[in-house]
């Protein structure tokens, strides 16, 4: 094959090229582009897969951290449930040393040691066992559970015997003292109702299970009926709260005080002064939270207050 350069100011020329000259030159021209392209078209094959790969193991990674994340704050929940439980629980237990040690003053009081009211024993418990919760019921450790439900059933029956004593303490004119009647104040005013309310603290509606009655620092705060004292102390949301047992199931406490003058199972009277006026606790200024318990069971104080002394 010959090959002629034609040049306009200098003498044509001939290049013959040889058959396989040609060949070479037919591979080089044609064979390389085809070549580097296939070569791009397989690196970007071999890159496309390992992007897509990196993706995966991304996903995947991210799928890992976030199972451990939940499982991390579920741990962290778990743990912050038990650790509430278990304060719950010592709450409860120092409330029994407590019930035990004034159901055991006012036993020796009333003359009854070695009869019925025994409160250095484990109430007597029994029955077959029925199981409680599902698949879909959240279960308290088995250790906890046992703890509470003793704790309960000893709560309820050291109660039970208390009510009976604070009963046999009480001659025929206490009995009828043991009603509540009248207000626990001897100055002040009403300031808020039983029931639904506005909260003072964070402007929603709630539920307000006793009466306050406002007055000045200091001002006393009488029983509005004759009991035993059960509670003399501190308690959440309730400050220094005096509590007083009155037979039958009612029991009255006294909330927000500045200071308390009873002590964990005085007997008083209708009328006596058992704390001073205060703004402790959950409070926005001094005035005594009253509330009367019927059974366990929150009431209404108004119906009581608006009795009158006989």
């Amino acid at each position: 094959m010959k090959l002629i350069f034609v040049h306009k100011t200098a003498a044509s020329r001939t290049l013959e090229i040889g058959r396989w000259s040609w060949a070479a030159l037919s591979v080089i021209c044609i064979g390389l582009p085809l070549g580097l392209m296939a070569m791009g078209y397989e690196l970007g094959q071999r890159q496309g897969t390992s992007i897509a790969q990196e993706a995966r193991l991304s996903e995947a990674e991210i799928d890992v951290s976030r199972r451990a994340s939940d499982l991390a704050q579920l741990s962290a929940d778990a743990r912050r449930k038990l650790e509430a439980m278990t304060r719950r629980l010592a709450e409860l237990q120092v409330r029994v040393a407590r019930l035990d040690a004034l159901g055991t003053h006012l036993t020796a009081l009333a003359g009854l040691e070695g009869g019925e009211f025994n409160f250095s024993a484990d109430p007597a418990l029994g029955g077959p066992m029925v199981p409680l919760a599902t698949e879909t019921q959240a279960v308290l450790p088995a250790p906890v559970e046992e703890s509470f439900d003793l704790l309960s059933a000893t709560l309820g029956d050291r109660e039970m015997q208390l009510d009976i004593l604070a009963g046999l303490l009480f001659d025929a004119e206490a009995q009828t003292e043991a009603i509540p009647t009248g207000r626990p104040v001897l100055s002040g005013w009403l300031s808020s109702h039983y029931g639904s309310r506005t909260d003072p603290f964070t402007g929603q509606r709630a539920w307000h299970q006793g009466i306050d009655f406002a007055g000045a620092d200091g001002d006393e705060i009488i029983a509005v009926a004759s009991g035993v004292v059960s509670w003399s102390g501190e308690r959440a949301g309730y400050g220094t709260l005096v509590e007083i047992a009155h037979g039958d199931g009612l029991v009255t406490r006294y909330g927000h005080n500045k200071e308390n003058q009873v002590e964990i199972g005085d007997l008083v009277r209708q009328g006596d002064v058992i704390a001073l006026m205060g703004n402790s606790g959950r409070s926005t200024g001094p005035h005594v939270h009253f509330e009367i318990f019927k059974h366990g069971r929150p009431v209404d104080p108004s119906s009581y207050v608006r009795r009158t002394l006989r």
